[in-house]
């Protein structure tokens, strides 16, 4: 592998798998960058509920892509992708080892597969159009207009799916270029190393029901109430997100605490399961690691190996590779380290 793409390490698995405790221990070892990969940690104020790294986490290794968005701004998977281009491209050129890590499957996918995604900012307007048209004359109509088109398209979308059988319209009739054209995939000029870690059941849930308990001593239902405090609401995304939304019922006076802790523990256990479709277990990309029965040192010794395979030195400086429309890592953009 001398020689080979600029390496880039991937950690996956599910929520409280142990992937931040990993992901510092390698940024220690070979300078490595952390960039996240979770669409909920980019939201400023939320702390707790989220798991963000600790402050003695971000202190011990540099975090990108985290805490840079108010809780009722959002942010689209191409934003997304764009951004870790750009942390990975400016690690790179710091000598640095990029290490994407997290458990929101689609931010990895995208960004480890090289996803096309159509930069169409939505249209309500036309959405409503498009949806009243299904609505008028059936799904399967819509979905005819769809085939006529743009055959590719129409031919992976069942025609009941009329969410996204309008997107693909609206990508079309904004931009003119059919959404098959514009979501091909083009693999990005890295080496990448997945590296997925898993528990048995029985020990993540564990894990899992202890986290929330240390969520709740450190203050999660103030740090929700605080956030209602500052005026965003339950209609928002984030609000509506694990963590955050179980509260809503207590807050009311619909329920008891303790319900709204034992709702988030048994949503979490349900997420897992949501996120072991993203990151499969037999998938030949990924190399997978029980944390139950494997010492963080061996997958360390492990990764240093692999990165001498690729001929990869840390601590120098060089061009990050080429790749079209990456302007490099702004401020702005939440590449670099929150402050």
């Amino acid at each position: 592998m001398a020689d080979a793409p600029p390496p880039v390490i991937v950690i996956v698995g599910p929520t409280a798998v142990g992937k931040t405790g990993l992901a510092v221990r390698l940024a220690q070892a070979f300078d490595g960058v952390i960039i996240s990969a979770d669409s909920r940690q980019v939201y400023r104020y939320m702390d707790i509920g989220t798991a963000k790294p600790t402050p003695e986490e971000r202190a011990a290794a540099p975090h990108v892509l985290v805490d840079f968005l108010e809780p009722d701004e959002q942010l689209t998977l191409a934003e997304f992708q764009r951004m870790a281009y750009d942390a990975i491209d400016a690690a790179h050129a710091a000598g640095q080892l990029p290490l994407l890590v997290g458990g929101t499957g689609q931010y990895v996918q995208a960004v480890v597969e090289g996803w096309g995604i159509p930069r169409v900012a939505p249209h309500p307007a036309l959405r409503a159009d498009l949806a009243g048209f299904a609505a008028t004359y059936g799904a399967a109509a819509l979905h005819a207009w769809l085939a006529d088109e743009d055959p590719p398209a129409a031919e992976r979308i069942d025609y009941r799916n009329v969410r996204r059988v309008v997107r693909a319209l609206e990508v079309l009739l904004v931009s003119g270029q059919p959404i098959s054209e514009a979501q091909r995939r083009s693999p990005p000029p890295y080496t990448f190393l997945q590296i997925g870690l898993t528990r048995s059941r029985e020990s993540l849930y564990s894990r899992i029901d202890a986290r929330v308990d240390q969520m709740m001593e450190a203050g999660l239902l103030q740090e929700v109430t605080g956030l209602l405090a500052r005026g965003y609401g339950w209609e928002l995304p984030s609000m509506s997100s694990l963590g955050y939304r179980q509260f809503s019922d207590y807050l009311a006076g619909k329920n008891e605490l303790e319900a709204a802790v034992q709702a988030i523990k048994r949503e979490t256990r349900r997420f897992v399961r949501q996120q072991a479709t993203w990151f499969r277990e037999d998938d030949p990309a990924i190399r997978w690691y029980d944390l139950d029965e494997t010492d963080a040192t061996v997958i360390v010794a492990e990764v240093a190996t692999w990165l001498r395979e690729t001929g990869w030195t840390t601590g120098g400086s060089s061009p990050p590779p080429s790749r079209p429309g990456s302007p490099g890592c702004a401020e702005s953009s939440g590449c670099l380290p929150p402050r």
